[in-house]
């Protein structure tokens, strides 16, 4: 009896040249069959990465800066502290652009919404927990490192809850602080007083309040404006763009102090707003 020779068997949608498992995707075409999508798309999970190295980058800033107070270095130290505060800003240009740069190219995908979440994380949870605990928490002991936990797991809840609340929430509100406004308060208080070589031991119990509080309305229940509802590809009046350059003016006058005025405004602006509500409301009872 003749053996007969055995037939190559079909690749699969795993296989692939590297040993990795290629990705794939299902999805539905635009007569609404159910398509399957293998890759990735490159370029909005490009600055998704760059927003993921600028938090990485964060978090090396910060511990090179308790390094440097480690060893007496108060100027070295308050540069990488500062380097670590211009990341997190960096990395909330990046994520502000990943999803802009998706809708825009119609390369939107369930893989790129978990990537830009894990990256957040990094970026907008986990670095300026450390970079206000290198700078500050650190001198208060067990209580600096609870209150730097509050603020991780807050950030971890609240792109947990926007993940699930997406396409059913009103899209012209938050429902809590977004972790990239919280980390701008962090990371605001740092960099504006290390710039002026204000040691954060001498304002820990002031951090301790911020960053506790941040990390609170970040899974709270208050409302703040997203401002997605602003229509920038529309026509808009000249003196638009007059108000835009000034605004920049202001801004590069001063980054540090401007962007920690904006970014405590902002969070302000929730609970302030939740009370006047409430005082509404009361009034017409």
């Amino acid at each position: 009896m003749s053996e007969r020779p055995e037939e190559p068997k079909a690749a699969s949608d795993a296989d692939s040249l590297l040993p990795i498992d290629e990705h794939v995707e299902e999805g539905h075409d635009a007569e609404g069959r159910k398509v399957r999508h293998r890759g990735i798309y490159l370029l909005p999970n490009l600055f998704t990465t760059a927003n993921l190295f600028a938090g990485f980058y964060s978090i090396i800033s910060s511990m090179s800066a308790q390094s440097a107070m480690s060893a007496g270095d108060a100027a070295g130290a308050s540069k990488y502290f500062a380097f670590a505060a211009i990341a997190i800003f960096i990395a909330m240009v990046l994520d502000g652009l990943d999803g802009r740069v998706a809708r825009m190219t119609n390369t939107e995908s369930a893989f790129g919404a978990e990537y830009d979440s894990l990256s957040d994380m990094v970026a907008f949870g986990v670095a300026p927990a450390l970079l206000a605990f290198g700078w500050a928490l650190g001198d208060m002991g067990k209580v600096g490192w609870m209150v730097a936990f509050i603020y991780v797991a807050g950030a971890a809840l609240r792109l947990a809850r926007f993940n699930t609340q997406v396409g059913k929430a009103d899209k012209r509100y938050f429902i809590g602080l977004a972790s990239p406004a919280a980390a701008g308060v962090v990371a605001g208080i740092v960099w504006a007083f290390s710039d002026y070589g204000i040691q954060g031991s001498k304002m820990s119990f002031l951090v301790a309040l911020l960053v506790a509080a941040a990390g609170m309305l970040m899974v709270s229940n208050i409302k703040y404006n997203s401002f997605k509802e602003l229509d920038l590809k529309g026509r808009v009046p000249f003196v638009a763009i007059l108000a835009v350059v000034l605004v920049f003016a202001v801004v590069f006058s001063d980054p540090p102090r401007i962007l920690l005025l904006a970014f405590l405004a902002y969070a302000a602006s929730g609970p302030i707003q939740y009370l006047l509500r409430l005082r509404r409301n009361k009034s017409s009872e």
